[in-house]
This record gives C-alpha cells, sequence and structure tokens, in this order.
C-alpha cells in the first residue's frame, strides 16, 4: 500500500468532534469515499501560512485587504511529491492521478460542478451565520484568537451578534432552494446532486451539514435536521461511513 496522504486540517477541541471546517471536511470525505489512506497533520489557524512556505505552495487567494490568504485543506502526497491546496482542486488531483478509484467528477460535469459550486455559496452563506459563534468556542486557544479576530473585523461586529431569527429563517429558506434542486431528480433520488452514485457536489453538501454538525449545539443541531422532512440527517447518516478521523 502506498504511503499516507497528508491531509492539512484544523482542530477543534470538542469531544468527538476533532474535525470541523467544512472544507478540510470535503477532502476528508474524497480520500475515504476513495479508499485513500491518509494521514492528518492538525495546524492551528496562526500557523498555516507556514505549511504553505514549508510545502512551497503559493496562494492566488486574496483577503478583504488584498493581502494573501492562506487556508486549508492542503494535501501532500508522498507517492508524487505534490502539495495542492483547496478543496475542488485537490478533488480533480484525486481523480487525475488515482483513476481506479471511485470518480469525484464523472465525465462531463466539470461545467455543471462549477455551475453548483457557486450555488452551494448561496446556502453556505446564511449557513455561516447560523454557525459562526459556535466554531469560535470550539476553536483552542491560539486559532480561537485568531477566528475571532479576523472574522469580526469582516462582519464589523462581535461573532456573538452575528445570529438571530433573521439569520435562522434565511438559512432554513436557502436549504429550502437545495431542497428543491434535489427533489427535481425524482422520488427515491432526491438526496444525491446526481441522483445515482456520489460526485464532489454531494460531499460539498455533506461537508456542509457536518460544519453544522459538529459546532453547533444539540438543540440547534436538531432544528437543521427537523427542515425538509429530514433529509439533511438522512444525507449525513448516508455518508457517517466515509466520515472516519484518524485522531
Amino acid at each position: 500500500m502506498s504511503a499516507p496522504i497528508v491531509l492539512y486540517d484544523i482542530p477543534g477541541n470538542r469531544p468527538g468532534y476533532k474535525c470541523w471546517s467544512p472544507n478540510t471536511w470535503k477532502v476528508r470525505f474524497a480520500l475515504n469515499y476513495k479508499g485513500l489512506p491518509l494521514k492528518s497533520e492538525w495546524v492551528e489557524y496562526p500557523d498555516i501560512e507556514a505549511v504553505y512556505r514549508r510545502l512551497g505552495i503559493e496562494t492566488t487567494d486574496k483577503d478583504s485587504d488584498g493581502s494573501p490568504l492562506y487556508t486549508l485543506p492542503v494535501i501532500y502526497d508522498p507517492s508524487t511529491q505534490s502539495a495542492i491546496s483547496d478543496s475542488m482542486r485537490i478533488a480533480k488531483y484525486l481523480d487525475k492521478t488515482y483513476p481506479n478509484t471511485p470518480i469525484l467528477f464523472p465525465a462531463g460535469t466539470l461545467a455543471l460542478h462549477s455551475t453548483f459550486q457557486s450555488a452551494w455559496y448561496r446556502v453556505q452563506g446564511p449557513l455561516w451565520a447560523i454557525v459562526a459563534c459556535s466554531v469560535c468556542s470550539w476553536l483552542n486557544e491560539r486559532s480561537q484568537i485568531f477566528y475571532r479576530t479576523t472574522r469580526e473585523a469582516d462582519e464589523g461586529k462581535k461573532l456573538e451578534e452575528i445570529r438571530g431569527e433573521k439569520e435562522w429563517k434565511a438559512a432554513e429558506e436557502a436549504f429550502g432552494n437545495l431542497d428543491k434542486w434535489l427533489s427535481a431528480n425524482g422520488e427515491g433520488k432526491d438526496e444525491l446532486v446526481m441522483g445515482e452514485g456520489v460526485c464532489y457536489a454531494d460531499l460539498q453538501i455533506v461537508s456542509g451539514l457536518m460544519w453544522a454538525k459538529t459546532t453547533l449545539a444539540e438543540d440547534d443541531w436538531r432544528r437543521i435536521c427537523g427542515w425538509h422532512n429530514g433529509k439533511w440527517e438522512r444525507i449525513v447518516n448516508y455518508f457517517s461511513k466515509y466520515a472516519v478521523v484518524d485522531l
């Protein structure tokens, strides 16, 4: 068996939920779904830039002030000596490099996946308002300070002031639109984006749901589970066999 692929991830400290970030969850799901061995390297927020520098990765992302933005996930594949950032870029790399594993981007779907990613952001944005403060409470101290400082600067308010009933309503409406998109597949095929067979877009959805499950208070998570006839909890349960985290 080949050496494990190293996945750089941000640790949480909630018991049982060390992995929480939706972006790193996408890659963790992808590796587990493909049956590729992985090894987690846990990195606090202030140390992410050093990972990029050590691995020789250039970031093209910019922060709101125009400065370079260093984000996870990042992987390092010792089999090819490749270091890659960005969830979708990593998933495409895994499809190309390991073609004998289950494919996440079936032939002819790259344009559709790009379109779905833009549509997913209209769900992820309202969801962020729901989880933003909860995420901070489960970070280790150095990451917690970094997260609070940067997010409150972006929002112009305290994390505790971001979520209210208006934000809950917006999130439910956003998931209502997602429910309509999935339901276009027809009854019995409305929990996977392509109806049958897992694709990368499904990993985006379940990773967003794991973001909520691993950070929200149980009552808040159950509130989301109650939306749209329990569809979101069923999706999480479907992917539970791929939600393995090496500690």
